[in-house]
């Protein structure tokens, strides 16, 4: 049946950000739909941010295309070209190479809930932070001088 049960699928909020990086993230809480749902081509999360809490760090991605869609509540995209607020029925995508910084941050007393969705080559992807001292690749977080942090991406 292709209807998933959300309360069924693990909820977590790790990651794999290094300190002091992790903060900003405590208060994402994501269920990674893809593996449950048997898809091999992109992945999906269904992600609730609390109040305060940011998606990512802001980021780009090289190789992956990114589209998410806002289902409740409000958050603010925070962007290279400034800030936009993001509300149930929005629709947001970057392009894989485009170098475009971005996250959300829930600035509400409320929990704003999304669904993210990736599709590209996963295992060559890299990307860069463009606000911190961090870039990404497949083998994990550095620093943009090239050396590595203790930690690793989590898929």
């Amino acid at each position: 049946m292709p209807k998933l049960d959300l309360d069924a699928i693990p909820q977590t909020n790790a990651t794999g950000y290094p300190a002091p990086f992790d903060a900003d993230v405590k208060g994402r809480w994501y269920r990674r739909l893809a593996p449950t749902a048997g898809l091999t081509q992109m992945g999906a999360s269904h992600v609730t941010l609390k109040p305060g809490a940011y998606s990512s760090q802001r980021h780009w991605h090289r190789l992956e295309d990114e589209l998410l869609v806002m289902i409740a509540g409000e958050a603010v995209l925070i962007e290279e070209e400034g800030e936009t607020v993001v509300r149930p029925g929005d629709v947001l995508t970057w392009a894989a190479g485009v170098e475009n910084g971005h996250r959300l941050h829930n600035r509400s007393d409320a929990d704003c809930v999304f669904v993210a969705v990736s599709a590209g080559d996963k295992a060559r992807d890299s990307g860069e932070y463009p606000d911190i001292d961090m870039v990404f690749g497949p083998d994990g977080y550095s620093r943009k001088d090239g050396s590595r942090y203790p930690t690793n991406r989590i898929p």
